[in-house]
């Protein structure tokens, strides 16, 4: 069964430590997350191959973050896997010929596409959990799409749960194949946002008001009304509609939507991002 929480979590064992393969943004907002939470920084491990990010997170966390794996990977009960989906499956071959992993350690990835089949052939395990993470997890109010392998269980199911609960809100779900719809609508989510964002300001210049002005009314109106949803149990188009007046302004902007489509247009975009995340499992994918 599907489930979306924000609760409070199981902590784990403090002495455990994770070890993180990236360094970038959605690594940081976990390291950062896990710190606030009360782990030390002595106990994640961070393989990052470049030296400015590596100096980032030092700088952030205090945490030395090396260049290349290393022995001390061995220690590590969760590694999370935050590299590029092109560069999985070479970055995963490799390290698992140094022979550095422990092998009951919990692999959790945050790559995109890359299907748990090919993830537990590359490292000759099966235990792993899949993430679909956006952005806003950056600010701790991003939503996480999950997925686990059977052979995860209870404990290390939790274990995830409380790296991701430090970003925002997270979604179990029972069939792998549907982190694809995931992908496209709430990982690929937020650059739709930021593109009607776009729209909304270059239509309050087009109209007169200044750049600032459209920024601040827009990004304020998507603001509220995405509070204003998430704190209804109405449908969305209860919601829609009273704010709708036969003949007035909203019902003259929607009528111009619908005569030109948009949201059948947009419905069909968010498939050619699903359609882009299986294709990308496809081609990155495979032992």
């Amino acid at each position: 069964m599907n489930q979306t929480t924000t609760a409070s979590v199981t902590r784990t064992n403090p002495s455990e430590r994770i070890a993180f393969f990236g360094g970038g943004n959605m690594a940081s907002a976990m390291i950062g997350g896990l710190i606030k939470q009360g782990m030390s920084p002595q106990n994640i491990l961070v393989v990052e191959p470049y030296e400015a990010t590596r100096d980032k997170l030092l700088s952030d966390f205090g945490i030395t973050a090396q260049a290349a794996p290393a022995g001390n990977l061995s220690t590590a009960g969760l590694v999370v896997w935050a590299v590029k989906p092109q560069v999985f499956k070479e970055a995963a071959q490799h390290i698992c010929t140094l022979g550095f992993f422990s092998p009951n350690a919990l692999h959790f990835s945050v790559a995109a596409g890359i299907r748990s089949d090919s993830i537990a052939a590359w490292l000759g395990s099966e235990h792993i959990i899949r993430a679909m993470p956006n952005t806003p997890a950056l600010i701790g109010k991003g939503m996480t799409g999950l997925f686990a392998r059977s052979a995860v269980d209870a404990t290390g199911k939790a274990w995830v749960e409380r790296v991701v609960a430090s970003m925002g809100e997270y979604l179990w779900l029972d069939d792998e194949s549907r982190l694809d719809a995931v992908t496209a609508i709430s990982g690929s989510g937020p650059a739709y946002v930021f593109y009607f964002l776009e729209a909304m300001t270059e239509a309050a210049v087009r109209m007169g008001l200044s750049a600032e002005q459209g920024r601040r009314l827009a990004v304020s109106t998507f603001s509220g009304a995405a509070e204003l949803a998430q704190r209804s149990d109405e449908p969305l188009e209860t919601l829609r509609q009273r704010v709708t007046s036969k003949g007035g302004t909203t019902y003259a902007a929607l009528s111009s939507m619908e005569n030109d489509d948009i949201k059948q247009r947009f419905i069909r975009a968010m498939q050619a991002a699903q359609q882009r995340a299986k294709e990308l499992g496809d081609e990155f994918g495979g032992a």
